[in-house]
């Protein structure tokens, strides 16, 4: 197999994880590359990485079998300009702490490493959301899994986010913010602000406002077919973007548009668990001392 492998995690509970997975990357990986990144926080560390070579953003890696992404979610996310156009599937191994998107155990990862290389595993297709703007925010890699956000920033005064449909008017969101979710992005940000749960393979956006003014304005399900723009003011003039973990600070003079990207997210995942596993667990649905 021709793994990459990219990181976030170098801390104590995970160590012990990362000394098992680079050796068992000299047992099943024909070719191991690391990003340059996560290599300089592993040197920091201590950790012998051996020859080793580098890989970065932008990089072509299509010819790889996984990307092995070490950490949590935020790590997940990271991973995504990694794949690119390439759509080359990536293996969640949760390092951190909630592990919505990296699915797989640090006590499963020697059982992980047998599945991949046995061929017995899935790979799911996410859709991404793709960001455009007359300031060319988050270029080029201005796609992501979870979500695009538009908050107010260093200010106690609420924003205005008009919002509009293939052109059409959709509202003014009076709000701290308003978010646009994938459907795997449905379980993160817009899930704490009351956005629905939805499961990954449907094809739509989720619009979520944060802190509404009005409490009759709901979040709203749309088609990923469509595209939504929107111009923003307040007070300050000056607002916050996110798109996944990454931000950027605008004005108002900023137009932003978001629609489906052309490209998928490919995700790794085994036949012994599905989504609504994770849902239970990570929810903790049904932990109640009366059921």
């Amino acid at each position: 197999m021709k793994i990459a492998v990219h990181g976030m995690s170098t801390g104590p509970e995970a160590q012990a994880c990362i000394s098992d997975i680079l050796l068992l990357l000299n047992t099943y990986a024909s070719t191991a590359l690391i990003s340059k990144a996560y290599l300089g926080a592993l040197n920091e560390k201590g950790f012998s990485t051996g020859k080793m070579e580098t890989f970065s953003k932008g990089d072509d890696l299509s010819d790889f079998d996984f990307i092995l992404s070490l950490g949590g979610d935020g790590t997940m996310l990271d991973t995504i300009p990694y794949s690119n156009h390439s759509e080359v599937p990536i293996v969640g191994i949760n390092l951190g702490r909630l592990g919505f998107l990296s699915t797989t155990p640090r006590d499963q990862i020697e059982e992980t490493f047998r599945r991949l290389s046995e061929k017995k595993y899935k790979i799911e297709s996410r859709s991404l959301i793709h960001v455009e703007s007359n300031q060319g925010l988050f270029e080029p890699y201005n796609f992501g899994l979870n979500e695009m956000t538009i908050v107010k920033k260093e200010t106690s005064s609420m924003i205005v986010v008009h919002a509009f449909v293939n052109g059409d008017y959709l509202n003014s969101y009076w709000a701290d913010g308003l978010i646009v979710s994938t459907p795997t992005g449905s379980t993160g940000y817009s899930l704490s602000c009351g956005g629905p749960l939805v499961h990954p393979d449907m094809k739509n956006f989720i619009l979520t406002p944060v802190s509404p003014h009005n409490l009759n304005v709901r979040p709203i399900i749309l088609s990923d077919q469509c595209e939504i723009t929107f111009e923003i003011e307040g007070r300050s003039r000056q607002f916050m973007v996110s798109l996944d973990s990454r931000s950027e600070s605008i004005d108002d003079s900023v137009a932003i548009s978001v629609r489906r990207e052309t490209f998928e997210a490919k995700l790794v995942s085994f036949p012994n668990r599905t989504y609504y596993d994770t849902l239970r667990e990570k929810l903790n649905w049904g932990l109640d001392a009366r059921n």
